[in-house]
Protein backbone atom coordinates (compact mmCIF):
# COMPACT_ATOMS: atom_id res chain seq x y z
CA UNK A 1 0.00 0.00 0.00
CA UNK A 2 0.86 3.75 -0.92
CA UNK A 3 0.48 6.18 1.79
CA UNK A 4 -0.35 10.25 0.66
CA UNK A 5 1.32 10.85 3.79
CA UNK A 6 3.75 9.03 6.55
CA UNK A 7 4.00 11.09 9.65
CA UNK A 8 6.92 10.21 11.75
CA UNK A 9 6.64 10.94 15.60
CA UNK A 10 3.26 11.26 17.26
CA UNK A 11 3.61 14.01 19.28
CA UNK A 12 1.22 16.63 19.26
CA UNK A 13 2.64 18.21 15.77
CA UNK A 14 2.73 14.65 14.48
CA UNK A 15 -0.81 12.97 15.42
CA UNK A 16 -2.13 16.25 14.30
CA UNK A 17 -0.65 16.29 11.26
CA UNK A 18 -2.24 12.65 10.74
CA UNK A 19 -5.59 13.80 11.72
CA UNK A 20 -5.88 16.98 9.58
CA UNK A 21 -4.56 14.97 6.66
CA UNK A 22 -6.80 12.00 6.75
CA UNK A 23 -9.85 14.84 7.53
CA UNK A 24 -9.14 16.61 4.17
CA UNK A 25 -9.48 13.19 2.50
CA UNK A 26 -5.47 11.98 2.47
CA UNK A 27 -4.07 8.27 2.87
CA UNK A 28 -2.33 8.54 6.37
CA UNK A 29 -0.27 6.61 8.40
CA UNK A 30 1.26 7.38 11.66
CA UNK A 31 4.79 5.86 12.91
CA UNK A 32 5.43 5.87 16.67
CA UNK A 33 8.11 3.64 18.60
CA UNK A 34 6.59 4.54 22.08
CA UNK A 35 3.52 6.14 23.00
CA UNK A 36 0.97 7.79 21.39
CA UNK A 37 1.06 11.76 22.15
CA UNK A 38 5.59 12.06 22.16
CA UNK A 39 6.64 13.62 24.69
CA UNK A 40 4.41 16.28 25.08
CA UNK A 41 1.73 13.84 26.69
CA UNK A 42 3.83 11.25 28.44
CA UNK A 43 6.75 12.86 29.71
CA UNK A 44 6.42 17.12 28.92
CA UNK A 45 3.89 19.23 29.02
CA UNK A 46 1.28 17.37 30.35
CA UNK A 47 2.28 15.80 33.32
CA UNK A 48 4.02 18.70 34.24
CA UNK A 49 0.78 20.40 34.21
CA UNK A 50 -0.55 17.57 36.56
CA UNK A 51 2.24 17.45 39.06
CA UNK A 52 1.93 21.66 39.12
CA UNK A 53 -1.85 21.42 39.36
CA UNK A 54 -1.60 19.17 42.75
CA UNK A 55 1.08 20.67 44.44
CA UNK A 56 -0.19 23.95 44.02
CA UNK A 57 -3.45 22.82 45.75
CA UNK A 58 -1.47 21.29 48.65
CA UNK A 59 0.81 24.17 48.85
CA UNK A 60 -2.39 26.67 48.95
CA UNK A 61 -4.17 24.18 51.43
CA UNK A 62 -0.84 24.94 53.45
CA UNK A 63 0.17 28.36 53.00
CA UNK A 64 -3.09 30.11 51.77
CA UNK A 65 -6.38 29.22 52.91
CA UNK A 66 -6.66 30.53 56.35
CA UNK A 67 -6.99 33.97 54.86
CA UNK A 68 -10.35 32.46 53.16
CA UNK A 69 -11.16 30.98 56.90
CA UNK A 70 -10.65 27.77 55.86
CA UNK A 71 -8.49 25.98 58.41
CA UNK A 72 -6.40 22.30 57.38
CA UNK A 73 -4.18 21.98 60.36
CA UNK A 74 -1.98 19.08 60.01
CA UNK A 75 -2.38 18.44 56.18
CA UNK A 76 -0.57 15.92 54.66
CA UNK A 77 -0.11 14.81 50.76
CA UNK A 78 0.32 10.74 49.15
CA UNK A 79 2.66 11.79 46.17
CA UNK A 80 1.98 8.24 45.31
CA UNK A 81 -1.68 9.33 44.62
CA UNK A 82 0.00 12.39 42.99
CA UNK A 83 1.92 10.34 40.25
CA UNK A 84 -1.26 7.87 39.84
CA UNK A 85 -3.41 10.79 38.77
CA UNK A 86 -0.84 11.76 37.02
CA UNK A 87 -0.86 8.53 35.05
CA UNK A 88 -3.95 7.94 34.93
CA UNK A 89 -4.45 11.52 32.77
CA UNK A 90 -1.85 10.25 30.49
CA UNK A 91 -3.16 6.89 29.65
CA UNK A 92 -6.81 8.56 28.85
CA UNK A 93 -5.41 10.87 26.57
CA UNK A 94 -3.30 8.35 24.66
CA UNK A 95 -6.09 6.23 24.35
CA UNK A 96 -7.89 9.51 23.00
CA UNK A 97 -5.27 9.66 20.27
CA UNK A 98 -5.73 6.09 19.20
CA UNK A 99 -9.59 6.42 19.09
CA UNK A 100 -9.24 10.15 16.70
CA UNK A 101 -6.93 7.89 14.71
CA UNK A 102 -9.65 5.16 14.15
CA UNK A 103 -12.39 7.97 13.93
CA UNK A 104 -10.57 9.36 11.34
CA UNK A 105 -8.81 6.28 9.69
CA UNK A 106 -5.51 6.91 9.90
CA UNK A 107 -3.47 3.90 10.20
CA UNK A 108 -1.25 3.63 13.25
CA UNK A 109 2.04 1.69 13.15
CA UNK A 110 4.27 1.02 15.84
CA UNK A 111 7.88 0.68 15.82
CA UNK A 112 11.15 2.80 14.71
CA UNK A 113 10.49 4.55 11.36
CA UNK A 114 13.86 5.14 9.22
CA UNK A 115 13.99 6.58 6.13
CA UNK A 116 15.48 4.71 2.96
CA UNK A 117 14.55 7.08 0.02
CA UNK A 118 12.74 9.65 -0.21
CA UNK A 119 9.56 7.93 -0.61
CA UNK A 120 10.03 4.53 1.12
CA UNK A 121 10.92 3.97 5.15
CA UNK A 122 11.39 0.97 6.93
CA UNK A 123 9.82 -0.04 10.00
CA UNK A 124 12.02 -3.27 11.15
CA UNK A 125 11.43 -5.78 8.78
CA UNK A 126 8.91 -3.81 6.79
CA UNK A 127 8.80 -1.19 4.03
CA UNK A 128 6.21 1.86 3.46
CA UNK A 129 5.71 3.90 0.57
CA UNK A 130 4.19 6.94 0.90
CA UNK A 131 3.91 10.27 -1.64
CA UNK A 132 5.05 12.48 1.06
CA UNK A 133 6.61 11.81 4.42
CA UNK A 134 6.88 14.51 7.73
CA UNK A 135 9.56 13.98 10.09
CA UNK A 136 7.73 15.26 14.10
CA UNK A 137 10.08 13.59 15.94
CA UNK A 138 10.47 15.99 18.30
CA UNK A 139 13.27 16.88 20.73
CA UNK A 140 15.04 15.41 23.85
CA UNK A 141 16.19 16.58 27.02
CA UNK A 142 20.27 17.62 26.96
CA UNK A 143 22.58 16.37 29.68
CA UNK A 144 25.91 17.73 30.35
CA UNK A 145 29.07 15.96 29.32
CA UNK A 146 30.03 14.79 33.02
CA UNK A 147 26.54 14.36 34.36
CA UNK A 148 24.51 12.08 32.16
CA UNK A 149 21.44 11.21 33.39
CA UNK A 150 20.49 8.06 35.44
CA UNK A 151 16.77 9.24 35.93
CA UNK A 152 17.21 8.16 39.44
CA UNK A 153 19.49 10.63 41.11
CA UNK A 154 20.70 12.89 38.36
CA UNK A 155 17.38 13.68 36.67
CA UNK A 156 15.93 15.05 33.15
CA UNK A 157 12.64 16.66 32.70
CA UNK A 158 11.49 12.83 32.25
CA UNK A 159 12.84 11.30 35.30
CA UNK A 160 12.27 14.16 37.41
CA UNK A 161 8.23 13.67 36.68
CA UNK A 162 8.58 9.76 37.70
CA UNK A 163 10.29 10.19 40.85
CA UNK A 164 9.30 7.72 44.09
CA UNK A 165 9.95 10.54 46.70
CA UNK A 166 10.27 13.68 47.26
CA UNK A 167 14.02 14.44 47.78
CA UNK A 168 14.85 16.40 50.56
CA UNK A 169 17.04 19.19 48.99
CA UNK A 170 16.61 19.31 44.74
CA UNK A 171 19.62 20.73 43.02
CA UNK A 172 18.23 22.17 39.58
CA UNK A 173 20.78 23.42 36.62
CA UNK A 174 18.97 25.77 34.53
CA UNK A 175 16.25 27.91 35.09
CA UNK A 176 14.01 28.08 31.73
CA UNK A 177 10.19 27.15 31.93
CA UNK A 178 11.08 23.95 32.10
CA UNK A 179 13.55 24.40 35.19
CA UNK A 180 11.02 26.71 37.40
CA UNK A 181 8.12 24.64 36.83
CA UNK A 182 9.50 21.21 37.94
CA UNK A 183 11.44 23.29 41.15
CA UNK A 184 8.08 24.30 41.85
CA UNK A 185 6.30 21.32 41.91
CA UNK A 186 9.02 20.20 44.40
CA UNK A 187 9.58 23.65 46.62
CA UNK A 188 5.82 22.99 46.79
CA UNK A 189 5.97 19.49 48.16
CA UNK A 190 8.71 20.23 50.72
CA UNK A 191 12.26 20.06 49.01
CA UNK A 192 14.88 22.66 49.59
CA UNK A 193 15.14 23.74 45.68
CA UNK A 194 18.47 25.28 44.98
CA UNK A 195 18.87 27.14 41.33
CA UNK A 196 21.90 26.68 39.37
CA UNK A 197 21.75 29.58 36.40
CA UNK A 198 24.02 30.06 33.83
CA UNK A 199 22.69 33.31 32.80
CA UNK A 200 22.08 36.55 34.64
CA UNK A 201 17.79 36.00 34.72
CA UNK A 202 15.76 33.13 34.99
CA UNK A 203 13.30 32.61 31.96
CA UNK A 204 15.34 34.31 29.38
CA UNK A 205 12.60 34.19 26.72
CA UNK A 206 10.29 36.81 28.85
CA UNK A 207 10.58 40.27 28.58
CA UNK A 208 12.49 41.38 31.36
CA UNK A 209 9.96 42.76 33.73
CA UNK A 210 8.31 39.33 33.68
CA UNK A 211 11.35 37.42 34.19
CA UNK A 212 12.67 39.60 37.42
CA UNK A 213 8.81 39.40 38.52
CA UNK A 214 8.60 36.09 38.59
CA UNK A 215 12.35 35.74 40.24
CA UNK A 216 11.14 37.71 42.87
CA UNK A 217 7.94 35.54 43.52
CA UNK A 218 9.43 32.39 43.53
CA UNK A 219 12.54 33.69 45.76
CA UNK A 220 9.46 34.53 48.11
CA UNK A 221 7.91 30.88 47.61
CA UNK A 222 11.79 29.43 48.85
CA UNK A 223 13.42 28.67 45.79
CA UNK A 224 17.20 29.97 45.98
CA UNK A 225 18.18 31.45 42.85
CA UNK A 226 22.47 31.31 41.91
CA UNK A 227 22.52 33.66 38.89
CA UNK A 228 26.18 33.67 36.50
CA UNK A 229 26.86 30.76 37.84
CA UNK A 230 28.30 27.96 35.48
CA UNK A 231 28.31 24.59 36.42
CA UNK A 232 31.59 23.20 36.16
CA UNK A 233 32.21 19.67 37.52
CA UNK A 234 30.11 17.07 39.65
CA UNK A 235 31.24 14.24 42.19
CA UNK A 236 28.17 12.15 42.44
CA UNK A 237 25.41 14.47 43.97
CA UNK A 238 28.12 17.48 44.38
CA UNK A 239 28.32 19.98 41.77
CA UNK A 240 30.95 22.62 41.22
CA UNK A 241 29.74 26.04 39.47
CA UNK A 242 31.58 29.05 39.06
CA UNK A 243 30.07 32.55 39.80
CA UNK A 244 31.05 35.85 40.33
CA UNK A 245 32.75 35.50 43.84
CA UNK A 246 34.94 32.20 42.07
CA UNK A 247 33.81 28.75 42.99
CA UNK A 248 30.94 27.25 45.10
CA UNK A 249 30.16 23.80 45.94
CA UNK A 250 26.38 22.56 45.90
CA UNK A 251 25.45 19.29 47.52
CA UNK A 252 21.83 17.65 47.24
CA UNK A 253 20.01 14.59 47.52
CA UNK A 254 18.79 14.80 43.13
CA UNK A 255 20.02 16.94 40.90
CA UNK A 256 17.86 18.02 37.78
CA UNK A 257 19.35 19.10 34.89
CA UNK A 258 16.94 21.18 32.52
CA UNK A 259 19.54 23.62 30.16
CA UNK A 260 17.52 22.82 27.19
CA UNK A 261 16.05 20.57 24.67
CA UNK A 262 17.73 19.15 21.36
CA UNK A 263 16.26 17.93 17.90
CA UNK A 264 16.03 14.11 18.24
CA UNK A 265 16.84 13.12 14.46
CA UNK A 266 18.96 9.51 16.42
CA UNK A 267 18.76 6.91 13.38
CA UNK A 268 16.01 8.67 11.42
CA UNK A 269 18.00 7.76 8.52
CA UNK A 270 18.54 11.25 7.16
CA UNK A 271 21.75 10.53 5.76
CA UNK A 272 19.96 7.85 3.41
CA UNK A 273 17.86 10.28 1.66
CA UNK A 274 21.21 13.19 1.67
CA UNK A 275 19.40 15.17 4.26
CA UNK A 276 21.71 17.33 6.69
CA UNK A 277 21.30 19.01 10.04
CA UNK A 278 22.63 22.59 11.17
CA UNK A 279 25.15 23.05 13.66
CA UNK A 280 22.34 23.30 16.49
CA UNK A 281 20.85 19.86 15.29
CA UNK A 282 18.14 21.52 13.34
CA UNK A 283 16.74 19.90 10.03
CA UNK A 284 16.73 23.24 7.48
CA UNK A 285 13.40 23.43 5.96
CA UNK A 286 12.04 26.24 3.12
CA UNK A 287 8.63 28.71 4.00
CA UNK A 288 6.95 25.38 3.17
CA UNK A 289 8.25 23.07 5.49
CA UNK A 290 10.02 20.91 2.93
CA UNK A 291 13.13 19.86 3.81
CA UNK A 292 16.21 19.54 0.61
CA UNK A 293 13.84 16.72 -0.37
CA UNK A 294 10.68 18.64 -1.48
CA UNK A 295 8.11 15.76 -0.52
CA UNK A 296 9.92 15.25 3.07
CA UNK A 297 8.73 17.79 5.38
CA UNK A 298 9.63 18.83 8.77
CA UNK A 299 8.05 20.53 11.89
CA UNK A 300 8.20 21.37 15.42
CA UNK A 301 11.09 20.72 17.48
CA UNK A 302 13.16 19.82 14.47
CA UNK A 303 13.40 23.05 12.97
CA UNK A 304 14.09 25.50 15.12
CA UNK A 305 11.90 28.17 16.50
CA UNK A 306 10.38 28.36 20.19
CA UNK A 307 10.20 24.53 21.49
CA UNK A 308 6.18 24.97 22.46
CA UNK A 309 3.84 21.75 21.51
CA UNK A 310 0.87 24.29 19.68
CA UNK A 311 4.07 25.85 17.49
CA UNK A 312 4.51 22.46 16.35
CA UNK A 313 0.67 21.69 16.11
CA UNK A 314 -0.12 25.03 13.79
CA UNK A 315 2.90 23.79 11.65
CA UNK A 316 1.42 20.21 11.54
CA UNK A 317 -2.43 21.51 10.52
CA UNK A 318 -0.43 23.71 8.06
CA UNK A 319 2.05 20.74 5.82
CA UNK A 320 -1.49 18.43 5.96
CA UNK A 321 -3.23 21.64 4.24
CA UNK A 322 -0.57 22.12 1.78
CA UNK A 323 -0.65 18.93 0.62
CA UNK A 324 -4.71 18.92 0.24
CA UNK A 325 -4.14 22.19 -2.36
CA UNK A 326 -4.48 24.67 0.56
CA UNK A 327 -2.71 28.26 1.05
CA UNK A 328 -1.77 27.71 4.84
CA UNK A 329 0.19 29.91 6.77
CA UNK A 330 0.91 30.29 10.60
CA UNK A 331 1.51 33.28 12.41
CA UNK A 332 4.20 32.84 14.61
CA UNK A 333 4.12 36.11 16.17
CA UNK A 334 0.58 35.37 17.75
CA UNK A 335 2.27 32.24 19.37
CA UNK A 336 1.98 32.52 22.88
CA UNK A 337 4.66 31.36 25.57
CA UNK A 338 3.79 30.07 28.83
CA UNK A 339 5.14 28.81 32.23
CA UNK A 340 2.76 27.37 34.44
CA UNK A 341 4.39 29.10 37.93
CA UNK A 342 2.28 30.22 40.30
CA UNK A 343 1.59 33.01 40.03
CA UNK A 344 1.47 32.08 35.78
CA UNK A 345 3.41 33.89 33.28
CA UNK A 346 2.43 34.30 29.42
CA UNK A 347 3.37 36.39 26.91
CA UNK A 348 2.54 36.66 23.17
CA UNK A 349 4.78 39.41 20.82
CA UNK A 350 7.16 41.55 20.98
CA UNK A 351 9.22 41.88 24.43
CA UNK A 352 10.27 45.72 25.21
CA UNK A 353 13.68 44.80 25.15
CA UNK A 354 13.22 43.45 21.42
CA UNK A 355 11.38 46.78 20.38
CA UNK A 356 14.52 48.49 21.92
CA UNK A 357 16.86 46.33 19.91
CA UNK A 358 14.73 46.47 16.44
CA UNK A 359 14.27 50.81 17.12
CA UNK A 360 10.59 49.78 16.72
CA UNK A 361 8.40 52.77 18.62
CA UNK A 362 6.11 51.66 21.20
CA UNK A 363 4.30 52.85 24.05
CA UNK A 364 3.23 50.51 27.04
CA UNK A 365 0.61 49.86 29.84
CA UNK A 366 0.95 48.19 32.92
CA UNK A 367 -2.10 47.32 35.18
CA UNK A 368 -1.24 45.75 38.04
CA UNK A 369 -4.02 42.51 39.44
CA UNK A 370 -4.07 44.03 43.07
CA UNK A 371 -6.26 46.44 41.65
CA UNK A 372 -8.51 44.11 39.47
CA UNK A 373 -11.77 43.45 41.86
CA UNK A 374 -11.65 39.34 41.00
CA UNK A 375 -8.42 38.91 41.80
CA UNK A 376 -8.33 40.45 44.90
CA UNK A 377 -12.04 38.56 45.67
CA UNK A 378 -9.58 35.12 45.15
CA UNK A 379 -6.73 36.63 47.12
CA UNK A 380 -4.46 36.01 43.85
CA UNK A 381 -3.49 39.67 43.59
CA UNK A 382 -0.10 39.59 42.80
CA UNK A 383 1.28 39.93 39.26
CA UNK A 384 0.29 42.75 36.36
CA UNK A 385 -0.70 43.11 32.49
CA UNK A 386 1.97 44.87 30.43
CA UNK A 387 0.61 45.79 26.84
CA UNK A 388 3.33 47.38 24.22
CA UNK A 389 1.38 49.72 21.43
CA UNK A 390 2.46 51.57 18.14
CA UNK A 391 2.04 55.13 19.05
CA UNK A 392 0.81 55.87 15.80
CA UNK A 393 -1.41 53.16 14.31
CA UNK A 394 -2.29 51.63 18.20
CA UNK A 395 -2.04 48.36 16.91
CA UNK A 396 -0.70 45.47 19.57
CA UNK A 397 2.54 44.63 19.62
CA UNK A 398 2.86 42.36 22.12
CA UNK A 399 1.64 41.34 25.79
CA UNK A 400 3.21 40.15 29.15
CA UNK A 401 1.27 38.82 31.64
CA UNK A 402 2.23 37.79 35.20
CA UNK A 403 -0.50 36.61 37.42
CA UNK A 404 -3.21 34.41 37.75
CA UNK A 405 -4.49 32.13 35.00
CA UNK A 406 -2.17 33.83 32.73
CA UNK A 407 -2.45 31.26 30.66
CA UNK A 408 -5.78 31.64 29.60
CA UNK A 409 -6.13 35.71 29.60
CA UNK A 410 -3.64 35.73 26.91
CA UNK A 411 -5.43 33.92 24.11
CA UNK A 412 -7.42 37.80 23.84
CA UNK A 413 -3.66 39.20 23.62
CA UNK A 414 -3.24 36.66 20.61
CA UNK A 415 -6.28 36.89 18.87
CA UNK A 416 -5.95 40.72 18.93
CA UNK A 417 -2.31 40.27 17.46
CA UNK A 418 -3.29 37.87 14.94
CA UNK A 419 -6.12 40.52 13.69
CA UNK A 420 -4.08 43.03 13.61
CA UNK A 421 -6.81 44.39 16.31
CA UNK A 422 -5.28 48.34 18.05
CA UNK A 423 -5.31 48.50 21.91
CA UNK A 424 -8.75 51.29 21.08
CA UNK A 425 -10.20 48.16 20.24
CA UNK A 426 -9.64 45.64 23.02
CA UNK A 427 -10.31 49.03 24.99
CA UNK A 428 -13.97 49.35 23.70
CA UNK A 429 -14.66 45.44 23.62
CA UNK A 430 -16.96 45.38 26.48
CA UNK A 431 -14.99 42.95 29.06
CA UNK A 432 -17.49 40.80 32.00
CA UNK A 433 -17.02 42.20 35.76
CA UNK A 434 -15.35 41.10 37.61
CA UNK A 435 -12.92 39.40 35.41
CA UNK A 436 -9.49 39.00 35.40
CA UNK A 437 -9.64 39.74 31.52
CA UNK A 438 -10.50 43.55 32.80
CA UNK A 439 -6.57 43.64 33.63
CA UNK A 440 -6.32 43.88 30.03
CA UNK A 441 -8.66 46.23 29.72
CA UNK A 442 -7.29 48.26 32.08
CA UNK A 443 -3.55 47.87 30.59
CA UNK A 444 -5.13 49.11 27.63
CA UNK A 445 -6.72 52.16 28.82
CA UNK A 446 -2.77 52.57 30.77
CA UNK A 447 -1.32 52.81 27.54
CA UNK A 448 -3.08 56.28 26.89
CA UNK A 449 -2.70 56.89 30.60
CA UNK A 450 -6.21 56.35 30.99
CA UNK A 451 -6.65 53.57 33.72
CA UNK A 452 -9.71 54.09 35.28
CA UNK A 453 -9.03 51.74 38.32
CA UNK A 454 -5.56 52.37 39.19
Amino acid sequence: MTYDLAVIGSGPGGYVAAIRAAQLGLKVACIEKGKLGGTCLNVGCIPSKALLHSSELYWKLSAEYAAHGIHCENSTFDFRQMMSRKNLIISSFTKGIESLFGKNKVDWIQGVAKLQTPNTLTIGNKTLEAKHILLATGSEPIALPFLPFDEKRILSSTGALALEKVPKKLLLIGAGIIGVELGSVYRRLGSEVVCIEFLGQICPAFDNSLSKALQKSLTAQGIAFHLSHKVTAASGLTLTATGPAGETQFTGDAILVAIGRRPYTQNLGLENVGLTTDSKGFIPIDSTFRTAQPNIFAIGDLVGGPMLAHKASEEGVAVAELLAGHRPTVDYASIPNVAYTFPEVAAVGFTEEELKAKNIPYKAGQFPFKANSRARCTGEDEGFVKLLAAPSSQKLLGAHIFGPHASELIAEAALAIRLRATVAQIISTPHAHPTLSEALKEAALAVFDKSIHY
